[in-house]
């Protein structure tokens, strides 16, 4: 599954599958509806910085995707190429879910020079930005910090696969996944 968490370019799969681009959005906004996919629209900041305008795309249910892949075992999932893919997508939507998200608050953001940020939530005044790292020692990267001063964020978690959640700069906490449930805080 080439679009798994990849930016959308419904031309490029409307030549493969010989179909029109309408036609392929249709069915992606179809795919959408039914809760099968997740389409998470870029968000755009007027800053001097060339940005990503298509939408980013992931399957929304990471059983589905693994047996698209045909991937029946944990040692079959850990040596695949879209183990990285699968891990975010499986992250962004628990987040989505956990913290209630609607879909008009959820975006990602990316620049053409490949700084970029999974996932920014905006509610009201309030803007936080997500980072999903398979790693557990995860670290402040130049990507981090353009999202957190280009975007003006309010906070950005970085969620990793590690044991604690401690701080990277003022701003800037890396979240444990096994303890996001309690580390996440409510945006009400």
């Amino acid at each position: 599954m080439n679009t798994e968490s990849s930016r959308w370019l419904c031309l490029n799969l409307g030549v493969l599958l010989e179909l029109q681009t309408t036609t392929v959005r249709n069915y992606l906004d179809m795919l959408t509806s039914a809760m099968v996919i997740r389409q998470l629209q870029p968000w755009y900041e007027n800053i001097s910085k060339r940005q990503v305008k298509a939408p980013k795309v992931f399957i929304a249910d990471s059983g589905l995707l693994h047996t698209l892949l045909t991937l029946k075992t944990q040692t079959d999932l850990e040596v695949h190429p879209k183990l990285g893919a699968s891990w975010e997508g499986f992250v962004l939507e628990q987040v989505i879910r956990h913290l209630g998200l609607l879909p008009e608050e959820c975006f990602f953001w990316a620049t053409h020079s490949g700084a970029e940020l999974d996932l920014l939530v905006t509610r009201g005044q309030k803007r936080l930005g997500f980072e999903v790292k398979r790693s557990v020692t995860p670290q402040m990267s130049p990507s981090i910090r353009n999202a957190v001063a280009d975007l003006k964020l309010n906070r950005l978690d970085v969620i990793h696969m590690g044991e604690h959640t401690f701080s990277l700069s003022k701003k800037v906490r890396a979240v444990s996944f096994l303890k996001f449930l309690t580390d996440l805080e409510s945006l009400k």
